[in-house]
């Protein structure tokens, strides 16, 4: 949902407001809500914050049907969070890169980046909490130094902010989209074109509010180029670089142009080559210093089991 949300924050709580577009016009403004939330919140969250008084439309109260209008403003004051202890864990570290200002990881398959519920420890915040000690604090206490994000069961190159000042320099980066990111992944079937650009707004799904697809209409922009790196027959290598970077994308993208991911447990397919999560690795990450100006690239190798897969399908 491209809505471009003004943002307040306060040490008391924090302030969203929409204006709505004319393809949301009737639709229930708890739903509007959900789906306008840049965070992973339920529709029963939304709904509880709306019977609390939270949500207001053109500055009034409304219940959970109410159906929004065409230009009206949809305002949402976020409670503060309870205060949660994390704790900072000695969980092993594969660092790339640190100074004072920053710190690169090379992330391995099934963690989690940031506490939240059913995660609340084991996350590579927990890891560098132990490790770095001091990490910025604008995106709040569930996720101190955490700039972007990787999927769970998506391995790779991550960075880190450890003051407010490298944080907000990087988060511009990647607003401006100035920061490189390319992923490999091995995708179902035999792509023909050798490279492509894939451009279709994602949203997230009417019917599983844990997946996204893709919308005509609406939505969030999202755009991703690939290259063809190798070919098995009915499976392709690809490099893929993100020119935004929506939750899910490159999966929801790849399973939208009928090639989706060898392993992913969500938008795959079913039979063939098995893994444990999806076959796509965040290979390499380039970003300017914050404090430096200077122009730093990363790569990181294949994890051991994508590397054995791609062996298993050279041999054959």
């Amino acid at each position: 949902m491209e809505m471009n949300p003004n943002e307040e924050t306060s040490a008391d709580e924090e302030v969203l407001q929409w204006t709505v577009a004319p393809e949301y016009k009737k639709q229930r403004i708890d739903k509007y809500v959900t789906e306008a939330m840049e965070e992973d919140v339920s529709r029963s969250q939304v709904q509880l914050w709306i019977e609390q008084g939270h949500v207001t439309v053109n500055g009034r109260a409304v219940k959970a049907n109410y159906k929004v209008a065409e230009h009206e403003t949809v305002e949402v004051r976020v409670p503060p969070a309870a205060s949660v202890d994390i704790v900072p864990e000695d969980i092993p570290l594969d660092i790339v890169y640190e100074d004072a200002d920053v710190i690169v990881v090379n992330k391995r398959r099934g963690m989690v980046v940031h506490p939240a519920a059913g995660h609340s420890s084991g996350t590579l915040v927990n890891a560098l909490m132990f490790h770095c000690k001091d990490l910025s604090g604008i995106n709040g206490e569930l996720r101190p130094g955490i700039v972007h994000r990787i999927d769970k069961d998506t391995s790779g190159l991550l960075m880190a902010a450890k003051n407010d000042k490298a944080h907000a320099s990087l988060a511009a980066q990647l607003k401006e989209h100035s920061v490189s990111r390319v992923y490999t992944a091995l995708a179902h079937g035999n792509i023909s074109h050798d490279h492509g650009t894939v451009e279709a707004n994602v949203a997230r799904d009417p019917h599983d509010r844990k997946m996204f697809t893709t919308v005509s209409s609406g939505g969030k922009h999202a755009v991703t180029h690939f290259n063809v790196s190798e070919r098995f027959g009915d499976y392709t290598l690809l490099e893929l670089k993100l020119e935004t970077g929506r939750t899910h994308q490159i999966r929801v993208h790849m399973k939208f142009i009928g090639h989706p991911l060898v392993g992913d447990p969500v938008y795959g397919r079913t039979g063939g080559i098995k893994m444990q999560g999806q076959a796509l690795h965040a290979a390499s990450l380039g970003f300017t210093h914050p404090t430096t100006g200077e122009r730093l690239e990363f790569t990181a190798p294949l994890p051991e089991d994508m590397e054995d897969l791609l062996v298993h399908l050279r041999s054959r």
